[in-house]
Formats: C-alpha cells, sequence, structure tokens
C-alpha cells in the first residue's frame, strides 16, 4: 500500500495527476523545489500520516509552479515546504488553512510582511531553525567558558535582536554584534563581531550567510581563532564547530503531526512553532585542533533533557 503510494505521489511531482485526484486530496503539498531535502521532508510526512491510518489517495504533492496551474483545490489543509512555496500560498485565496515548513523563521516573517497576513490558524509554520534559547544552551555545554558572544545581523533576522540579547544578558553573556546593512560590505560588520568574541552564532539569514559568504566568514573567524556554532551541517563540513540543527526526516515528521491533529478536527496553533526535535553535528577536526572533546549525541541528549526541564 505504502508502495502505491508513493507511485501516486510520483506521478503528481511529475505533474501527471488528473483533476479528479486533485480534488478529491485532503492534504495539498506543494513544494519549492524538487531537490533531495524537500523530496525527504514531503516522503517523510507522507510515510508519517500512511504508517497513522492516514488514505492511499489523500494527499497530492505539487511544486509551486505547478500549485500556480492546478484549480479547484478544496483540501482540509495545505502544506508549504520553503519560502518560494510559502509565498505563492499566501498569495492564493486559499480555502483552507497552509501550514508552512522547511524555511527559518526569518523567511516566514518576510513572506507574512510582503503578503500582508499576520500569523494565525489559517496560517502557520513550524520553523527549520530554532529557538535561540536552545542554541544559547548548546554553546553553554559545548563551550562553558565563552561568555562573549558574536553574532551578525542582516536584514531578515534583525529583529530577533531583542530576543537575544534579553536571553544572553539572563545568562550572563555578552554580545558582541554587526549589522550588515543592504549593499554594504560583510567585512566591517565580521570585525566587529569577531574582535573580543569566545564564539561566533550564526544566524539563518540569506544577506549574510550564504553560498558567497560562508569561505570568507569561516576563514576570518579561523584567523581570529573564533569558532562558530552554526544552523547547517553544510557549514559545519566547511569549517563551522558545530550545527544545530534539523534534517528533512525531522521536519516531515513533526509536520506530519500538526497535519494528523488537523485531519482529525484540531486548529493549527495560531502562534508558529520550533521543531521538538533537532540535531547535532560536530567537526571533530575543528574540535581536536581547539583542543576539544565534543559527542554530538551526547550534546543532543543534554539539550533535549534540558527543553524537558520545567
Amino acid at each position: 500500500m505504502l508502495h502505491r503510494l508513493r507511485c501516486l505521489l510520483l506521478s503528481c511531482w511529475l505533474g501527471c495527476c488528473a483533476v479528479l485526484t486533485a480534488q478529491a486530496a485532503s492534504v495539498v503539498i506543494v513544494s519549492s523545489e524538487r531537490s533531495p531535502a524537500y523530496a525527504q521532508a514531503a516522503q517523510t510526512l507522507v510515510s508519517e500520516l500512511e504508517r497513522n491510518g492516514g488514505l492511499r489517495y489523500d494527499m497530492l504533492l505539487l511544486t509551486a509552479t505547478e500549485f500556480a496551474g492546478v484549480t479547484n483545490l478544496n483540501p482540509t489543509l495545505f502544506v508549504a515546504l520553503g519560502t518560494q512555496a510559502a509565498q505563492a500560498l499566501a498569495q492564493a485565496g486559499l480555502p483552507a488553512p497552509v501550514l508552512c515548513a522547511l524555511l527559518p523563521r526569518s523567511s516566514f516573517e518576510q513572506v507574512l510582511r510582503s503578503s500582508g497576513r499576520k500569523a494565525s490558524r489559517q496560517f502557520s509554520a513550524l520553523y527549520l531553525d530554532q529557538p535561540l534559547s536552545r542554541q544559547l544552551s548548546l554553546i553553554e555545554f559545548a563551550l562553558p567558558e565563552a561568555r562573549r558572544i558574536g553574532v551578525l545581523w542582516g536584514a531578515e533576522s534583525q529583529a530577533q535582536a531583542p530576543a537575544l540579547r534579553t536571553l544572553a544578558k539572563a545568562r550572563g553573556l555578552r554580545l558582541l554584534e554587526g549589522s550588515v546593512e543592504q549593499g554594504e560590505l560583510l567585512f566591517p560588520a565580521l570585525k566587529q563581531a569577531l574582535d573580543g568574541a569566545d564564539v561566533l552564532l550564526a544566524l539563518a539569514d540569506p544577506q549574510v550567510f550564504n553560498r558567497s559568504s560562508i569561505q570568507n566568514i569561516l576563514l576570518a573567524s579561523f584567523r581570529a581563532k573564533v569558532p562558530m556554532v552554526a544552523f547547517s551541517p553544510a557549514y559545519v563540513q566547511a569549517g563551522a564547530l558545530l550545527a544545530l540543527h534539523v534534517t528533512p526526516e525531522q521536519v516531515g515528521q513533526q509536520a506530519a503531526t500538526l497535519v494528523a491533529a488537523v485531519l482529525q478536527g484540531k486548529a493549527l496553533s495560531a502562534t508558529p512553532l520550533y521543531s521538538q526535535d533537532f540535531s547535532v553535528a560536530v567537526n571533530e577536526h575543528v574540535a581536536h585542533s581547539l583542543g576539544l572533546r565534543l559527542d554530538a549525541a551526547a550534546l543532543r541528549t543534554r539539550l533535549l533533557r534540558a527543553q524537558e526541564s520545567p
């Protein structure tokens, strides 16, 4: 049965679904692209729903481009995977609530601003990035002597600055902040964040951390002997010390839990959620060069226990 469901999803993914199938779908999953990460999140979401009794032909998978060409959709719930899909659904007049996933908080908030929407039970999110408190806890567990934290703000992440300042102050930590304004060079802000810092906390903001900038940022932090705690395992492979992140499978699993609740008659949370599950990645070579012995599994366990504490 699961094989047949995946075959149906594959046919829909290729844009070959019938209008009748589209009209009958209770859950419409709209993905920004066909890359492996999006496919894995979608597959896990569907597999989890199927495992918990979901109907075989109850889900429809489309790309954002295909969604624009399909009419008469009337599902119980839409799921948007990624920013492009969230933007497409935000701009459409839809008859059902939308759960956005596989996108960071800053991107979801940008979607809200550009569409004139507010987070609500009709348009909510499961964030891809991690809560600031969890990121600070990782730093304290992995680098207990680190008291000065460098951070780079961009246009999208700047809104989180007051919250991070409050959390850092409560823990006795000091922030060394640099802001990258639109059109300005990265280096002056990076220098502000690195000078005197014990660790550089990277927050998901495409204006600051992207393919063209990450190598220069990592090189500068290496030269300054300031390890980076990042939000993607790809950055750990590139030279960051640690990353706190959620995998596509973990996104799919938690999204399935939220979708199942809606199918059972419950409403989406009006307040967007952070994933309860997550992963920790460690660059052992960088850790060894810093004289550290870090265990990714042990750090994850400590973080899970910390979030369960009252």
